[in-house]
């Protein structure tokens, strides 16, 4: 196992089988893993400081309030946190829409 000086993962995701899926191989990398199903629920816990989040890893494709939008609010008050999109669409222009909501990167997932 590699050592990661215990970095803290906030892992958004709406689909609970990937959820549990990347949760359980990010820890068993040595991370601190903590989920959410929601953009809101992501939103709150980043402005409300709920803990602290060295990364975040955000599904863009959820209902209501979208990767896009919740990463778009995240940064009005966090500018710092990393933001790394999830999309199983990668398609040409995709990661200059990411970048523009704010994320600092993006990786396609099956």
């Amino acid at each position: 196992m590699c050592s990661v000086n215990k970095k803290t993962i906030l892992l958004v995701e709406d689909e609970a089988l990937i959820a549990i899926m990347e949760k359980k191989l990010l820890e068993n990398k040595g991370y601190t893993v903590h989920t959410v199903s929601t953009g809101e629920k992501a939103v709150e816990t980043i402005i409300e400081d709920i803990l602290p989040v060295d990364l975040i890893l955000m599904d863009i494709n959820m209902p209501e309030l979208n990767g896009y939008e919740a990463t778009k609010q995240i940064r009005e008050f966090n500018k710092d946190v990393i933001i790394i999109a999830q999309t199983a669409f990668a398609l040409s222009g995709d990661r200059e829409k990411v970048l523009d909501a704010g994320c600092n990167d993006y990786v396609s997932k099956p």
